[in-house]
């Protein structure tokens, strides 16, 4: 999450506060349908078992090709 976090562009400290529906920078956090969490899965990706996922800690001034990177790592590659 830290590694993350450091990537996903520069103002995350004020904008993540875990208040009006954004995750707490501090803690990962996923959740069906919740926007306060870091990942949101839809209800019918829960409900289909495939589909769509959205990481909601990204800024808009991240670089998407490292965020899509960092992301793939993470969910396809990932090797524990």
């Amino acid at each position: 999450h830290k590694e993350h976090i450091a990537a996903y562009g520069e103002g995350n400290e004020r904008r993540l506060t875990g208040r009006h529906e954004t995750a707490d920078i501090n803690t990962f956090s996923w959740g069906v349908a919740n926007r306060g969490s870091s990942i949101r899965v839809g209800r019918d990706t829960e409900k289909n078992g495939k589909g769509y996922f959205e990481d909601r800690r990204p800024a808009s001034n991240m670089e998407p090709y490292v965020v899509t990177s960092m992301i793939a790592e993470t969910t396809i590659l990932w090797k524990p």
